[in-house]
């Protein structure tokens, strides 16, 4: 029998503390995605990361923020209490966004061409970039003029403009949607690899792909085939600062290879940045984890409210999400980095005030287990309390090393995972049978299977961001709209349709159609990859070196938000079900490894769809596009296929589940999955 609802004083019929928690969080969730937004952007245009590095840092960062939540559970749990624990990590998050705002003057790069050096000055944010160089004792912008060409026969070739000018066109016909999802998996389905024409000149040329790479017959010869770009640098008269400036007269053209760069980081401010990120990373870690426990306590069991608590919370981390993507994104682009991150920190101080003032209203469910124990002596004169904070330090301090080598982060996430399912698979082939095995291999599965998703998903800060910037048409209604702007599209979508997915599988619930955990599992794999084959899809439906409408872009957020709806809810409430009841916390810690795996991916994939920059700004659009394009369409098929994958293995999971004794997932357990 549910025990009796309690009786103190309630806003709209939930305990007071449910708002103090509900703004708590949405000022945390407005400053993480606040920073989010900007990140990678502020890693490339201001300390001149390449595109790999800002790509490695931000998905190592990212991963550690779930990696090192572990730490600050496992200590509220054992010994601080709630509310303490969201104290400090809210402290430590201050801390954290305000060191973002200390920039210095960013990193120098300097251009070396005849003879001469110049440093490279450039104003703007975002695709408001402009870059200029003193030259000649003027003042004068600087840009870059990419050409693509082929040679044969020692005779140089230009492909077709749009006005009919140029020698040759390159026509290439790729698979199917159902076939490139065979050649995943190598089935004959597959049919013939995509293949390659070389028309020049009204002469069509069959382009074949070898070891060692493409080659074609000319003129009776078999020949190597290779499609090359060269970028030269024009230093153009004045210092105009027009969005598409004129490049038909320039004062100076310098060919591709005559000209190269130095880049020189400001190293103080490098560490204040990498300070400041492992210090939100273990503030997240001890606040996150926490706060949403707390919501849960907040009601006796068996409360019916429980389930419209969470949801109201659920609705303040959209809401600071949206918040965030609006206010700082739209400061840092306009108005300056600082600006964008110092909002940031002043939500997460209002966030720090709002829960220090309303800890009268959490009714005691956020205090320690034993207050005895935290004023116990550790070693030395170091407290229970105080050694409990000090591992802060540990954390920030292996945070920040990981964070100046972030390559590094993938490779150690992969071996920890590697450990946990190995010792999971050991363990219940030792210690466990039957049913409870086979429940313990199903929660395994969901831990191990949301990293693909995870790894595409979370390109939405990186790759996504980049693209965005950079490829895409963000002009709307006559305003160009801030790149950050559009991470709000995934809070957005969240408020109109999670109210409906709820609704349609309550509805398939009734007549027997609503696709089982695994099913839904699969589905959102499969959409994740979807996403990104609708992008490359917009892409390729202008000229090579065209903007990219932005509908494409609400459409990939749209999908991956659908996406997301399938997946994440279930996928945290099924395997904390699943897993030994003797084992819950230890499975929550491998979620999070996984999760945090499939974030440090996102990175290294990311990394794999740069584009060359000088002064932070790309030089070769078509290029770039080109390489974006062949990851996303990798990567989106890839994605597919493991969704396939796992829809056909689906059957096989349902039978580990046991569904038919599964408890029912209820609306806490669904926001669990997303908080």
């Amino acid at each position: 029998m549910a025990d009796q609802i309690s009786t103190e004083p309630t806003i709209f019929g939930h305990p007071r503390g449910l708002a103090i928690c509900f703004f708590t969080e949405m000022w945390e969730r407005f400053s993480y995605y606040g920073m989010r937004g900007l990140l990678a952007l502020y890693l490339i245009q201001h300390f001149l990361f390449s595109d790999g590095e800002a790509n490695m840092i931000y998905g190592g960062y990212i991963a550690l923020v779930y990696i090192m939540s572990m730490v600050g559970g496992i200590l509220s749990d054992k010994y601080l209490g709630q509310a303490k624990a969201v104290t400090f990590g809210a402290i430590l998050l201050v801390a954290g966004h305000f060191g973002m705002a200390f920039e210095g003057s960013g990193s120098v790069e300097t251009l070396s061409f005849n003879d001469g050096a110049y440093e490279i000055q450039d104003e703007g944010r975002d695709k408001n970039r402009q870059l200029f160089v003193d030259f000649d004792g003027d003042r004068r912008r600087m840009v870059f003029d990419s050409q693509k060409f082929i040679v044969l026969d020692g005779t140089r070739y230009v492909p077709m403009s749009s006005e009919g000018e140029g020698d040759y066109v390159i026509r290439r016909q790729s698979r199917g949607l159902l076939q490139n999802i065979c050649g995943v998996f190598g089935m004959s389905c597959a049919g013939p690899e995509s293949s390659t024409n070389l028309v020049l000149n009204g002469e069509a040329l069959a382009v074949t792909e070898t070891e060692t790479g493409s080659q074609l017959t000319y003129q009776g010869q078999t020949v190597a085939f290779e499609e090359m770009t060269e970028t030269d640098l024009l230093v153009l008269r004045d210092a105009t600062d027009a969005e598409t400036p004129s490049m038909a007269d320039p004062l100076l053209r310098v060919e591709d290879g005559e000209y190269n760069s130095t880049i020189v980081k400001q190293k103080l401010y490098v560490n204040i940045l990498f300070l400041s990120l492992a210090l939100i990373i273990a503030g997240v870690g001890f606040l996150k984890p926490n706060i949403s426990t707390i919501v849960g306590d907040l009601y006796p069991k068996g409360d019916p409210r429980r389930d419209g608590g969470f949801t109201l919370f659920y609705m303040g981390i959209n809401l600071g999400s949206f918040l965030a993507a609006w206010t700082c994104g739209i400061l840092g682009v306009y108005y300056g980095w600082a600006w964008g991150f110092g909002l940031a920190g002043i939500g997460m101080l209002l966030g720090l005030i709002v829960f220090r003032w309303g800890l009268k209203y959490l009714d005691g469910v956020a205090n320690p287990p034993s207050e005895e124990k935290l004023r116990e002596k550790a070693f030395g004169p170091i407290t229970v309390e105080w050694a409990c904070y000090l591992s802060a330090v540990a954390i920030t301090v292996v945070s920040m090393i990981l964070l100046n080598n972030a390559a590094v982060i993938g490779p150690i996430a992969a071996f920890v995972g590697i450990a946990f399912f190995i010792g999971f698979i050991i363990y219940s082939v030792i210690a466990l049978k039957g049913r409870e095995r086979t429940r313990m291999w199903a929660a395994l599965y969901f831990a191990v299977a949301q990293i693909p998703f995870w790894s595409l998903f979370e390109q939405a800060g990186s790759s996504l961001t980049l693209v965005t910037s950079r490829l895409v048409d963000t002009t709307m209604f006559g305003i160009s709209v801030p790149t950050p702007v559009f991470q709000s599209l995934n809070a957005g979508f969240i408020f109109l349709f999670a109210p409906i997915v709820a609704w349609l599988w309550v509805w398939l619930s009734k007549r027997g159609w609503e696709p089982s955990t695994p099913v839904k599992f699969s589905m959102g794999v499969f959409g994740a990859g979807l996403g990104y084959l609708v992008l490359v899809w917009g892409m390729k439906s202008v000229g090579p070196a065209a903007m990219t409408p932005v509908f494409f872009i609400f459409a990939i957020y749209w999908v991956h938000t659908m996406a997301e709806l399938m997946l994440s809810p279930v996928g945290l409430s099924a395997m904390t079900k699943l897993a030994p009841a003797r084992m819950v916390g230890l499975f929550m810690a491998g979620w999070f490894v996984y999760s945090g795996l499939g974030n440090a991916l996102s990175g290294v994939i990311a990394s794999a769809a740069g584009a060359d920059t000088v002064g932070g700004q790309i030089i070769d659009v078509e290029g770039a596009k080109t390489n974006y394009t062949q990851v996303f369409s990798s990567i989106g098929y890839i994605g597919m296929g493991i969704g396939f994958l796992m829809l056909l293995i689906s059957p096989l999971i349902k039978r580990w589940m046991a569904e038919d004794e599964e408890d029912e997932v209820k609306v806490a357990d669904l926001l669990e999955g997303k908080t």
